[in-house]
């Protein structure tokens, strides 16, 4: 069923989508973003219907607190939300960072489970009950839309959850978030909860009842459904699922699932479906974060058919295999009508079909990189298209460039790399050897930029089929406690490496700038350029 059917149900059974990629979902080893790709993927999520969208924990750090700021500045239509716990700093820097936001909400936490409230807070219940009242009452002086959660409500004794949900609405709370912090619970157990809060405590009404379910047991999705059937109308979520250990409830699995089952389930959002698989492509891009294959709804298979008897049924009808459209979900399995004689204002509208907004020298250098793409490939997919675009987007102002790069390997070593960047404006080339051809580019690139980093990750997927695909390249670097996640893409597997390499790098930079007192001393904490010639 369309999006456009299911709003024409009742306001009552209206679901409001939080998504917490920006905050939860950024809180996953390995995942973080910067301030660059945050304001990407949340001006892409306030465009495709997200209701709120939570920025990150302004008092965690620096980067987080610019972060909830900027976001707040940019979104025109969600609500922008700030994380912070129960004590009055934390409030009062959620406040500081929303201050510019259209429609600002303050979400603000304790535990209320006795594992946590003995061995973490070392609180007792009373403590924490007179914690709840005060963060609520605090936060109300900077907005009236306060959300408020009580960390492992699912191991949190029912009477004393009845009590302290209570007190919070008491002191203002407009949104009761129910979390299942570790994955815990169980669908029908999860329902229970819901329906007991909406039975015993008395001033309810006065808010609204929200999920936030985690994926500890492969439940996220079922207990957050299980949530509304009882009553919730608030669902937390993220795209692609991801979050802390094994993740959240995956926006687009919900969405759909409400979708596809408006025969169980009246509830609806105001999703625009069609957009899911761009954002599931941008945020698995931007944090380097692969979807598998067979992952539901936006996955390489969800729509793939190799059965003969699945392929059969396909052709007489598709609806014999398939409960939705690829169309429904975004998914186009055309090629691109495109190649190396297509112009300019063909290569625009394509970007403008596959929702991207580009500056005119960010549209040259991308169309430059197309031409040059449709030269050696067969058949130009909007798969090479959308990496292609991604790749350019990512670079923004970048301290280290590639310029070129030639690698000689085989079976009889050593593998060896000539490579020239510019760093800080100035070309430097120098030639590497290595045990292969991987090894010996990062070695150059290490020759011409010394660091301390240590490589993490190295990870290779084609976008598109065939052995002139592009390969698609993610590079993921630690220094000194910081981690930073570079991506390339390029048919020549090894240029894409040495971009993704350089993405990263520019990243620690841009982390160390930071911190840093002065941009020199940024630079020379973090890189040192090689007298290599």
């Amino acid at each position: 069923m369309t999006k456009q059917t299911k709003q024409q149900g009742s306001s009552a059974d209206r679901v409001l989508i939080f998504d917490t990629t920006l905050r939860d979902g950024e809180q996953s080893p390995g995942a973080s973003m910067t301030l660059g790709e945050k304001l990407r993927v949340a001006e892409l999520l306030d465009t495709m219907g997200v209701d709120i969208i939570e920025a990150g924990f302004p008092i965690a750090s620096n980067g987080d607190f610019e972060s909830v700021t900027e976001v707040a500045k940019l979104v025109g239509n969600a609500q922008v939300c700030g994380l912070a716990r129960a004590g009055e700093k934390d409030i009062d820097r959620a406040g500081e960072a929303l201050k510019h936001a259209k429609n600002p909400r303050i979400h603000t936490f304790i535990s209320t489970s006795p594992v946590h409230m003995k061995h973490k807070l070392q609180m007792e219940p009373d403590e924490v009950m007179e914690a709840v009242a005060f963060s609520v009452t605090r936060a109300r002086k900077y907005t009236d839309n306060v959300e408020w959660s009580p960390e492992d409500a699912t191991r949190t004794d029912p009477d004393f959850l009845c009590a302290v949900v209570e007190t919070a609405i008491k002191a203002g709370a407009t949104t009761v978030n129910i979390p299942d912090t570790v994955g815990y619970t169980m669908p029908q157990e999860y329902f229970e909860t819901v329906t007991m809060l909406r039975n015993r405590v008395p001033n309810i009404d006065k808010a609204v009842i929200s999920t936030h379910c985690h994926n500890d047991l492969g439940l996220a999705v079922a207990n957050s459904l299980a949530g509304v059937q009882a009553g919730a109308r608030q669902i937390e979520c993220t795209i692609n699922g991801i979050g802390e250990r094994a993740g959240n409830a995956a926006l687009e699995e919900i969405v759909m699932a409400m979708n596809v089952r408006s025969d169980l389930m009246a509830q609806w959002t105001n999703i625009e479906t069609t957009m899911l698989a761009r954002a599931s492509k941008l945020v698995s891009s931007v944090t380097a974060f692969p979807v598998q294959y067979n992952k539901a709804i936006v996955g390489q298979n969800a729509f793939a058919h190799e059965s003969g008897i699945h392929q059969d049924g396909m052709l007489k009808n598709n609806q014999t295999y398939e409960i939705m459209t690829p169309e429904s979900v975004g998914i186009s399995q055309s090629s691109l009508v495109m190649g190396k004689h297509s112009g300019r204002h063909a290569f625009r509208e394509k970007i403008n079909e596959l929702g991207y907004e580009l500056g005119d020298n960010q549209m040259q250098e991308a169309f430059v990189r197309f031409k040059d793409l449709a030269d050696r490939k067969k058949h130009v997919f909007d798969d090479d298209i959308i990496a292609l675009v991604d790749d350019e987007v990512a670079k923004g102002v970048d301290a280290v460039k590639l310029v070129s790069l030639r690698v000689i390997s085989g079976s009889e070593g050593p593998q060896s790399a000539d490579l020239v960047l510019e760093i800080h404006g100035e070309q430097h080339g120098v030639q590497s050897t290595g045990d292969g051809p991987v090894d010996a580019t990062f070695n150059a690139i290490k020759a011409l930029f010394e660091h301390d980093a240590v490589l993490q990750l190295y990870q290779v997927h084609a976008v598109t089929e065939g052995t002139d695909a592009q390969a698609e390249v993610s590079v993921r670097l630690e220094e000194g406690g910081k981690t930073v996640t570079g991506r390339g893409a390029d048919t020549d597997t090894m240029v894409a490496s040495a971009r993704a390499y350089v993405s990263a790098l520019n990243k620690l930079i841009i982390k160390r700038q930071k911190t840093a007192p002065d941009s020199d001393s940024a630079w020379s904490s973090v890189g040192r350029v090689s007298d290599a010639k």
